[in-house]
């Protein structure tokens, strides 16, 4: 009986036991459930109010953004996001799809002045990324606009755009953001060259103008290239006033120039090595290339050669016995003189001595060139240019003419032709026709030494002399045929005439822009025609200006009359 009481109460024991337990149990996990429940609804109340933050600052944003575009256009907001396409032509103005043109005029932006848009490169890979993370480290530039043709969904985009935006090569057709902007008028521009010899160029100013009425826009940091006949110079844009980008387009900009940094050594096209009057130069030039210097002739030295007491001498001086080369000379605007274009020449072997005095019309103040080319092997060099000064015959000091008066007891030699006393006319008649023999060639007649005979030689085509060492190369220079770039051929002579008066390839300084320019043909006008006008100056001076006196809008080419007609100005 006790026995029972016993396990009956050990087993009630044990129940409550095990109930109170689950109990536990129980109230543990409602707790735990609880608190499982109130994380997820805080991260679930931090995650909407992140999400509610995020939008916010994005709305922000968008607004700030909205805003300066709206700034940055006065009043017209236009971006798009075009895949670029290149295209050749001159300038930097852009082509755009049709639909911008309608989504533009839309805004009024036709009626805010000319149109301008910035460009900024966007990776199409990361392009989410960077359309989050703003243009801060995109490469940007700025463009006008040419015409709407476009593709849709493309931009078309010319050289200088592109070499701004993308200067490594791209294999694939990258992504721009085009966005329309407004753009203050320049006043102020630094440049520099990258290449050395801009500085060279007759009138630079005047041909860097001429390059910037292709171009709507300049911004800081971008390469502007400048062509120059043949001559090709990049010069990049330092500084711009008022602002990092401004427009070019119908304003008076203030440029400055400053030298280049790079190596006369290492450029990528010709260069004009300075030469002082009385300082030699040395140097080596190669057979079939040239080596070039300039010097100055200013008023002094001017004023020292127009009345005929000095001269100009050029010397090359050829330390290599192998070698020969040739030199040719030219007045600028003409930098670069060669075997087609130049002023003067010389192609003696050995030493070559170029005279120029004022006798020359050509010669005048100014700044000359100086063309040293290798005519055989490499051939090393001595080059100077010297004033000499002519030797004057004292006050009353009679000068000794060959012409002077033959005195009466002479008699003519029937040998050399010269006067000889006539009480030793036969004594000098024998010994003369033992030693000396007269030129037989036609128009010659110079006498020589029997020994001196065979090596005096003339030219079949043209009859000059020459020693016999130097006929070879004066048929190959002289009379071997040249083609000019026109199609014509032509001997030295007939083609430096050609090339500097005929050839409608030549190149020649516009009297409205002051580029160089192919002459081209006559103007279609017969009264530009009858001014001398080639075919670019007749399109060059239709450009209009104002007058300095009236204001009045005149065309160039009619300026001087204009003068003349109106304000009686000689």
């Amino acid at each position: 009986m006790d026995f029972e009481l016993r396990r009956a109460r050990e087993k009630l024991e044990r129940e409550q036991k095990e109930r109170k337990e689950r109990a536990k149990l129980k109230i543990e996990r409602e707790k735990k459930a609880k608190q499982e429940a109130l994380r997820q609804r805080e991260a679930l109340e931090a995650a909407q109010r992140a999400r509610r933050l995020d939008a916010a600052e994005a709305e922000a944003k968008a607004n700030q953004q909205m805003e300066e575009d709206r700034l940055v256009g006065r009043g017209v907001i236009f971006s798009r996001m075009l895949e670029a396409m290149p295209y050749q032509g001159n300038g930097d103005k852009i082509k755009l799809p049709p639909s911008c043109f309608s989504e533009l005029s839309e805004q009024g932006a036709f009626d805010k002045g000319p149109l301008h848009f910035s460009l900024s490169v966007i990776v199409k890979d990361d392009l989410s990324e960077t359309m989050n993370s703003g243009s801060q480290n995109r490469r940007t530039t700025h463009a006008g606009v040419l015409e709407f043709t476009a593709d849709e969904g493309s931009v078309g985009v010319p050289p200088h755009v592109w070499s701004n935006l993308f200067p490594a090569e791209t294999s694939m057709l990258p992504m721009v953001e085009v966005r329309y902007v407004w753009l203050p008028k320049g006043t102020f521009a630094k440049l520099q060259p990258d290449e050395y010899g801009f500085s060279d160029i007759p009138n630079h100013k005047a041909v860097l103008e001429t390059s910037l009425r292709q171009h709507a826009t300049l911004s800081e940091g971008d390469m502007l290239r400048v062509n120059h006949g043949v001559l090709t110079y990049n010069l990049r844009v330092l500084e711009l006033k008022p602002s990092s980008s401004v427009s070019v387009l119908e304003t008076d900009i203030e440029v400055d120039i400053i030298g280049s940094d790079s190596n006369p050594e290492k450029a990528n096209h010709q260069v004009l090595r300075p030469l002082t009057f009385g300082k030699s130069e040395s140097g080596a030039v190669e057979e079939g290339n040239y080596m070039y210097y300039k010097f100055v002739i200013d008023d002094g030295t001017w004023n020292r050669i127009s009345p005929g007491d000095a001269k100009i001498e050029i010397r090359i001086e050829p330390q290599t016995q192998d070698g020969d080369c040739d030199i040719y000379v030219s007045k600028h605007p003409l930098l670069f003189p060669t075997q087609h274009q130049h002023g003067w020449s010389s192609h003696d072997v050995g030493s070559k001595v170029l005279i120029l005095s004022s006798k020359d019309l050509s010669l005048g103040p100014g700044t000359y060139s100086i063309g040293i080319y290798g005519f055989k092997g490499k051939t090393k060099y001595q080059a100077s240019v010297n004033i000499q000064d002519n030797l004057k015959p004292k006050v009353g000091q009679q000068a000794v003419s060959s012409s002077s008066t033959i005195d009466a007891d002479t008699v003519e030699c029937s040998n050399c032709k010269h006067y000889i006393p006539l009480r030793t006319i036969a004594l000098h008649e024998a010994y003369c026709r033992r030693h000396n023999i007269v030129c037989q060639h036609a128009g010659c007649g110079v006498v020589l030494r029997i020994e001196e005979a065979k090596n005096h030689v003339h030219c079949k085509k043209c009859g000059n002399a020459f020693q016999q060492g130097e006929i070879e190369k004066h048929m190959k220079v002289f009379h071997e045929p040249l083609q000019c770039p026109c199609g014509i051929v032509l001997e030295k002579e007939q083609m430096v005439q050609h090339q500097s008066s005929e050839c409608p390839l030549r190149l020649v300084i516009c009297r409205f822009c002051g580029d160089m320019v192919q002459a081209g043909t006559s103007a279609a006008d017969i009264r530009d025609r009858l001014r001398g006008l080639s075919e670019h100056e007749s399109l060059c001076g239709s450009r209009t200006a104002p007058c300095d006196s009236c204001g009045r809008s005149v065309m160039l080419k009619d300026m001087d009359v204009h003068h003349v007609a109106v304000h009686q100005k000689s």
